[in-house]
């Protein structure tokens, strides 16, 4: 049994949510230099050029890359011989994005659903844990803005709309959304599952770096598809017209009931944050 002292999850939280608010991954900025060298329209191709100045300015200077520093959404893969020790996980990962929102300057986004009175840390966070093999613990934090998040869905279809259905309904929403989740967007599915786990699919696939393959055949080739066709609705970046609507399409895909097809489109801005560590 492998003893972990929750304030060093802590500290890390901490760390995750300021790193992930100013340094947009590799695989994103990648993303954007194959964008432009396919792009055909002057603008789009300014703009994404200067989607990866804003990105160089926030690393450098240490600030949001987007006004909106999001819900923290953080996945905790716990090893099944880890043992917590020195107070409360929960309140150990609560106390790191308190801490992270304010000594990063991050704006606090988080209020009551109805009388919008701010909780004035960002708290609480969105909390996803899962029990692994190991004595390890993995740490995700992936800020996730309004926009793009007011912009998904989850939709229980019905099992003869088979593949065909599924490819309709998602292209059919970025089509809905145009220039409200700030395209180029990355589009994250889950299909199968039940209602709640088909949401929580879609959020995870868009953990996968951009530019990688899906490991199912099927589903690699789904993603494609549904990739080009979503690019021919010309929304273009920011909206504004062009052949890069989204930069990638990913699916996380599990069984389901014999009488549902579960459909989840988590729809992410080109602020495409999140930070990891193993503890």
């Amino acid at each position: 049994m492998r003893e972990i002292e929750v304030r060093r999850i802590t500290e890390k939280v901490k760390e995750l949510c300021i790193e992930a608010n100013t340094d947009l991954g590799e695989d994103v900025l990648q993303a954007f230099d194959r964008a432009i060298e396919k792009e055909e329209s002057p603008l789009a191709i300014e703009i994404l050029k200067e989607l990866k100045e804003n990105a160089r300015i926030a690393k450098e200077e240490r600030v949001p890359i987007c006004q909106d520093t999001g819900v923290a959404v953080i996945f905790l893969e716990v090893g099944q011989e880890v043992h917590f020790v020195g107070g409360d996980l929960k309140e150990a990962l609560f106390e790191g994005v308190r801490r992270g929102y304010r000594e990063g300057y991050l704006r606090k986004s988080m209020c009551h659903p109805f009388s919008r009175a701010n909780t004035g840390d960002n708290t609480p966070p969105i909390l996803h844990m899962e029990i692994v093999p190991g004595d390890r613990v993995r740490l995700i934090v992936a800020p996730k803005g309004g926009g793009s998040e007011n912009m998904s869905r989850v939709v229980m279809l019905s099992p003869s709309d088979g593949m065909e259905g599924i490819k309709r309904y998602v292209v059919q929403r970025v089509k809905e959304s145009g220039s409200n989740p700030c395209p180029p967007t990355i589009i994250g599915m889950g299909i199968g599952g039940n209602f709640e786990q088909a949401a929580i699919l879609a959020k995870k696939s868009l953990l996968r770096p951009l530019g990688s393959r899906n490991p199912d055949p099927d589903l690699d080739r789904l993603e494609s598809e549904i990739l080009e066709e979503i690019n021919r609705l010309g929304i273009g970046p920011q909206g504004l017209g062009g052949r890069t609507t989204s930069l990638a399409v990913h699916i996380l895909m599990m069984p389901c009931h014999i009488a549902s097809l579960p459909l989840a489109v988590n729809i992410q801005c080109h602020a495409h944050r999140h930070k990891e560590v193993i503890l």
